[in-house]
């Protein structure tokens, strides 16, 4: 029996993936933090580890690091599975030495087993040879496939499926007590005085959001997940630096937030469903801008296509349906504002989301914004993960059957952390 240590704070998934691996035969310990995860390894000396990167006392890195510079134990294989949207951490994963990473968003319990006992395999191959078990520089979400009969893959994908569907039910009963405490953190957070407390507030937002974003992708609940993990990346990154804690990231916190809610009700029906293609238009006239934006916009899955001028822009637009424009105010040719009176009056460009990335960020600006027909603006300099943040939720909330929620100019109050019209 493989002996397996799961480094985990969320009780409800380490519990979860615990019983899906003593059902594959595995030994199973597990640690709640990142210190008793660095005990545990010398007191367990486990086959394999399966590492979280957010964790209370020690961080999943510091963890790794722990592990590699140990003689004891530098050789056990380490399998992060963790939020794709902290690209920094899983970069700072694999140099440290992890032997895989996985996307919590992506991975089933099913696919994780899987990949470990893929995992171990290699590394038995690898020592046997007398080679190193070195790490794979990718994020993967899928296993090799199954040598097991195909009868009994049948049976198996049929007892995942209950096992899912009954978590899932459990899991949507308790989304309206974590909506409420997840807006109740976020107005404690908005009025808050102290950077101390603001902080404070932060790591229980992102402590929640963590949580959420595990357990929807454990269930399936696919966008909800993907969501949670955004909202996650951009709480740890405020904590990180307090001086990007402004009206225009409080809007887009709150923005989130707020649909997430609405994912939530649509959950028990829909949860399974995969993120929507959709394709973007970024108008812009200065290259670094452009990238930076399409960086952004490609974390959230959007296929982006770039005009440098609003006469570009405006040809594309006619020839092809996007699902969100991105759009600068100071255009060569033409101003955005008035670009997206022009964009509005084509056929089929009535509700798309059209957000103005900007410099300027006063009242006059988000008065033009309405008059003209945008949706929302973001202020440059802007977070990646905000930006992506923004196009997650105009996207996703113009896919859903339209109704008052669905009007244009829904915009989060920052001041109460509410939607407001």
């Amino acid at each position: 029996m493989k002996k397996l240590l799961l480094i985990e704070d969320d009780l409800v998934a380490a519990d979860i993936y615990r019983n899906r691996f003593a059902a594959a035969g595995f030994e199973v310990s597990i640690a709640l933090d990142g210190e008793a995860g660095v005990q545990m390894v010398q007191s367990v000396m486990p086959d394999v580890i399966i590492l979280d990167l957010i964790l209370p006392k020690m961080s999943g890195v510091e963890v790794l690091k722990n592990i590699r510079a140990n003689e004891e134990t530098q050789h056990i294989p380490v399998v992060v599975l963790t939020n794709a949207y902290l690209s920094a951490m899983v970069s700072e994963a694999w140099r440290a030495g992890a032997t895989k990473c996985l996307s919590k968003v992506n991975c089933t319990p099913k696919n994780v087993v899987e990949i470990v006992k893929s995992v171990l395999e290699d590394y038995a191959e690898s020592r046997a040879q007398g080679k190193p078990a070195l790490p794979q520089p990718q994020l993967q979400a899928s296993a090799r496939p199954s040598e097991e009969p195909v009868d009994e893959l049948t049976k198996a994908a049929e007892a995942d499926r209950k096992f899912i569907a009954e978590l899932r039910k459990q899991f949507v009963a308790e989304l309206p007590t974590v909506l409420t405490s997840l807006r109740a953190h976020l107005q404690e957070f908005i009025k808050s005085e102290s950077e101390g407390k603001q902080l404070n507030h932060l790591y229980e937002l992102q402590r929640r959001l963590h949580a959420l974003t595990g357990n929807a992708g454990l269930t399936g609940l696919v966008q909800i997940a993907h969501l949670s993990a955004a909202l996650e990346a951009l709480t740890k990154e405020l904590r990180e630096q307090p001086k990007n804690i402004t009206a225009s990231t409080l809007r887009t916190m709150a923005l989130g937030i707020d649909f997430l809610g609405v994912l939530f009700a649509h959950a028990a029906s829909d949860g399974t469903s995969e993120i929507p293609s959709a394709t973007a238009l970024v108008v812009d006239d200065e290259a670094i801008s452009r990238r930076a934006i399409v960086y952004a916009l490609q974390k959230a899955k959007l296929r982006c296509v770039i005009a440098e001028n609003g006469e570009a822009a405006l040809r594309l637009a006619e020839r092809a349906k996007f699902d969100f424009i991105a759009l600068d105010v100071d255009l060569p040719d033409v101003t955005g504002y008035e670009l997206c009176t022009k964009i509005r009056a084509l056929p089929d460009y009535g509700h798309t989301p059209i957000v103005f990335v900007t410099p300027i960020n006063d009242f006059e600006s988000r008065a033009n914004t309405t008059l003209s027909g945008g949706t929302d603006l973001i202020a440059k300099p802007f977070l990646f993960v905000e930006l992506a943040i923004k196009a997650l939720v105009y996207v996703w909330r113009n896919r859903l059957p339209r109704g008052p929620e669905q009007n244009q100019g829904f915009v989060p109050d920052p001041q109460t952390g509410s939607s407001t019209a």
